[in-house]
């Protein structure tokens, strides 16, 4: 694997990490009520999803194998360019139920 592609993925899993450091022992309605969580969940999102759009850009056979990665990039995108329509319930969605299979996944590829 390409360094730069390394580190991207690398970029992808500390930013995996502080998510769910973050969110360990929150719900839904804490996430919604701290201001400064939802700012920082979303940065750290903003950060996988450029993370994997210059993954792409640096190892496309790599980036193949992440098959949410189009999605993973649009809500990067989303939150930076829609940040007035971001919807709560699906970025805590994505804390719950979709970074967490993500983490694993990208660990495995760094092995």
């Amino acid at each position: 694997m390409k360094s730069k592609a390394r580190q991207r993925l690398l970029d992808v899993l500390e930013a995996c990490r502080a998510v769910g450091r973050f969110a360990q022992g929150k719900n839904f309605a804490a996430y919604q009520s701290d201001e400064m969580l939802r700012a920082a969940v979303e940065r750290k999102l903003e950060v996988i999803g450029e993370a994997f759009a210059k993954l792409a850009d640096a190892a496309p056979d790599l980036a193949e194998k992440f098959p949410d990665l189009r999605r993973i990039v649009g809500l990067r995108n989303r939150i930076i360019h829609g940040y007035d329509t971001v919807d709560d319930e699906i970025i805590w969605d994505v804390v719950e139920n979709k970074l967490p299979a993500l983490q694993r996944q990208v660990e495995k590829f760094l092995k």
